[in-house]
């Protein structure tokens, strides 16, 4: 081992050594019969005065890439590299130069083609868009392009076993712009380039749609990009005649959807069934202008992919479908269900009475975003049960486990996990269920399915203690798997599950911030709550301008009233209240308008709040939403980086505790899983304003028992969550 380091240092020692010769002798004049450049015999290579000035531009050129490469973490490769650009590049001046078939105009052409290439290249390599590694290969290339257009001989042969970055920079090089194959070579070029960059296909053949490859192309489009073919196709013009007369079955089936009807996207999502004759065009005519049939044929196709995945075909169209989904569940279905959220239930849902339970499964899936809370727990999640006799784990059986960790975190958000469980009679069956759901975190492509878990355990810590005593178990399985495996991402995602799991135990006396390196999850320091700017306290109220709206806004003027709170100020749109004693706090709150009457007004009210605050470089550390849940996306667009608390007083508000850590990363979020309700809000309110007012330090775990003291019997109460119990945002801000 001693004598290898040994060598390893005398090879690189020694290839120091010639590079310092090599660039020292660079600097020697170019013009000695025994010394070309570096110091090696290149004698007969002094040039004649005519192209004296091509081989001065060579060396300025090599000058400026030298300079710009900044060398590489690989010595052979930084080796290699210099030596491309000093000896490599001499060596093709001097070989042009001793050519004794290439006249002198040629050899003119070829030297201002190599300080092309050699400023090509140092552009490239500046904007990081090309590899230092590839220059030999293209000085390697050049050589052997001239040789063969010095003959009046086709370079595509040389194009076409290049790679791309070294193809490119030669079809582009002015060096062989007359060569005999020089058409061919640049197909060539592009075609490596678009097999690379497969998105740019369609828009490439739009524009040379005589290109000798194009009917390939257009089969690898079509299974990458099969609705950009079809927007393509139904163009008709040439080159949506090309795509027509492909004989491929997958085109022809796109072409013929994109030719045949107006209303062609509606066949797309059966693509896949459609090109393995399991449906017809005609079959999805009879439904699909019926909103009910098409979305049912939408979940029977979905589950018939689903099946097709498992014995490994490769679905084309799946996310098409989804995106159908999406559209069809939210229009009518979740959009009447939500709408009518003030009637009564037999009004509310019964439009929910025409789907199966598999249909309102892909209904709760597709509509996370979109359900409100009650339009959940009182609607979808109890008729889907209901209609598969209670039985969440055939349920899940009948659609092949499909999403299932996605619809076990929205019981979870919803606070209806142990509903579901409970629906299970084999206890064991139910835990296998679960186990699934911690398992294989490793292997997902993003976090959504960490903080999927996280949630879930937290959701069913306090209401099936077995259940998540199981879970805990096997997220410590995983952790031991994967260190036994080094799977580095499964180790940090499984030990951040680990820590946090054990931390809900207070008696574990697990320290996340110890643990993780993230501020403190328990408390926050007063004075971290002080604006910067404003050198107070500064909370911001948001209310919107309905009913709701303004019940919320006179409790909240007359709360602050009564406690003797001041005006600091009342302007048209907006006003302030501050502490009468005790520490600086202003609350900053928009005032409620009728926007029925008169539309936009709210959003102007806020505007003109947020303009205020702005100028005076005020940032608010503590956010406040009083409104319902279709408000809340405004309201979190419009949290500033420097918030610290934020409640979300609407229902299902826990549902987006993500979505308020990517404006506030370090936000401690209080939010209810199910309904929010004024008079659990307003005593958080009064409870979180005295702390602020004394300037003290906000402990979560009393100041809750506090809460919970003046508003726990308010049914309700035990959905709102507290910061320290936030798992999926915990695991969030502990993972980055």
């Amino acid at each position: 081992c001693v004598m290898w380091r040994m060598c390893l240092s005398l090879r690189l020692l020694l290839k120091s050594l010639l590079l310092i010769v090599g660039v020292n002798s660079f600097a020697q004049t170019v013009y000695t019969q025994t010394s070309f450049f570096n110091g090696h015999d290149n004698t007969g290579c002094k040039p004649p005065f005519n192209r004296r000035y091509w081989h001065d531009l060579i060396d300025s050129s090599q000058r400026n890439a030298l300079k710009a490469f900044q060398g590489s973490s690989n010595e052979e490769v930084k080796y290699y590299v210099e030596q491309a650009l000093t000896k490599h590049i001499d060596d093709l001046q001097c070989f042009i130069e001793k050519d004794s078939l290439t006249k002198d105009q040629p050899k003119i052409g070829y030297l201002k083609g190599l300080d092309e290439a050699i400023k090509k290249f140092t552009t490239l390599y500046k904007n990081k868009q090309f590899n230092a590694s590839q220059l030999p290969l293209v000085l390697d290339a050049y050589q052997e392009c001239m040789m063969k257009d010095a003959k009046r001989q086709s370079i595509e042969e040389i194009i076409e076993r290049s790679s791309y970055e070294v193809a490119d920079l030669l079809v582009k090089n002015s060096a062989f712009r007359n060569n005999p194959g020089i058409r061919a070579s640049q197909n060539a070029a592009l075609k490596k380039y678009l097999n690379l960059h497969p998105e740019q296909i369609l828009s490439t053949l739009k524009k040379y749609p005589e290109l000798p490859f194009r009917d390939s192309m257009i089969k690898i489009a079509a299974r990458q990009f099969p609705l950009r073919l079809y927007d393509y196709a139904a163009a008709r013009d040439s080159f949506g005649d090309a795509i027509l007369n492909v004989k491929d079955s997958l085109v022809m089936a796109i072409a013929k959807m994109a030719r045949g009807s107006k209303s062609g996207q509606l066949y797309f999502p059966f693509l896949d069934n459609i090109i393995a004759g399991k449906i017809t065009l005609e079959n999805i005519d009879q439904v699909k202008n019926d909103n009910v049939k098409y979305y049912k044929l939408l979940v029977q196709t979905r589950l018939d992919y689903i099946g097709r995945i498992l014995n490994g075909d490769q679905i084309i169209s799946m996310a098409t479908l989804d995106t159908m989904l999406f559209q069809k569940a939210k229009e009518p279905f979740i959009n009447t269900i939500n709408e009518l959220h003030e009637k009564p239930d037999a009004v509310r849902f019964a439009i929910l009475e025409q789907l199966n339970a598999q249909e309102l499964y892909y209904l709760a899936i597709q509509g996370e975003t979109e359900l409100y809370t009650s339009s959940f727990v009182k609607g979808v999640f109890p008729k889907m049960l209901a209609k598969f006799g209670n039985r969440g784990d055939s349920l899940l059986a009948s659609v092949g486990f499909d999403r299932f960790k996605k619809f076990l975190k929205m019981c979870a958000g919803y606070n209806t996990l142990s509903n579901f469980l409970a629906s299970i009679p084999d206890k064991d069956r139910a835990q296998l269920i679960m186990t699934a759901f911690v398992n294989n975190l490793e292997k997902s492509k993003g976090l959504e399915d960490g903080v999927d878990v996280a949630d879930s355990y937290a959701s069913i810590n306090e209401t099936i203690k077995p259940v998540a005593d199981e879970m805990l178990y096997n997220v410590k399985l995983n952790l031991d798997r994967n260190i036994k495996e080094n799977n580095k991402r499964g180790i940090v995602m499984y030990n951040l599950l680990y820590k946090l799991f054990l931390s809900v135990d207070s008696t574990k006396n697990v320290d996340l911030t110890k643990e993780f390196g993230i501020p403190p999850v328990y408390s926050i320091n007063y004075k971290t709550l002080v604006d910067d700017s404003a050198h107070k306290v500064v909370m911001q109220v948001f209310f919107y301008g309905d009913d709701d709206g303004k019940m919320s806004y006179n409790g909240f003027i007359s709360d602050l009233n009564r406690a003797g709170w001041k005006i600091a100020a009342d302007t048209k749109y907006w006003l302030a209240y501050s502490s009468p004693k005790g520490q600086p706090v202003v609350i900053y709150a928009n005032k409620w308008f009728n926007d029925e009457k008169e539309e936009g007004v709210i959003e102007k009210a806020q505007g003109a709040l947020r303009q205020y605050l702005e100028g005076k470089n005020i940032q608010p550390t503590i956010v406040v939403h009083r409104g319902h849940s279709y408000w809340v996306p405004s309201t979190i667009e419009q949290i500033r980086p420097a918030a610290k608390v934020v409640l979300l007083g609407s229902c299902g508000g826990y549902n987006v505790i993500h979505n308020v850590l990517q404006h506030a990363p370090d936000a401690h979020i209080i939010a209810s899983k199910q309904t929010g309700k004024k008079d659990i809000n307003q005593p958080f309110m009064n409870i979180l304003n005295e702390r602020l007012r004394n300037g003290s330090n906000i402990d979560w775990i009393p100041l809750w028992k506090e809460f919970k003291a003046k508003a726990g019997n308010v049914d309700g109460f035990d959905d709102y969550v507290p910061p320290y119990k936030n798992l999926g945002a915990l695991f969030i801000k502990a993972y980055n």
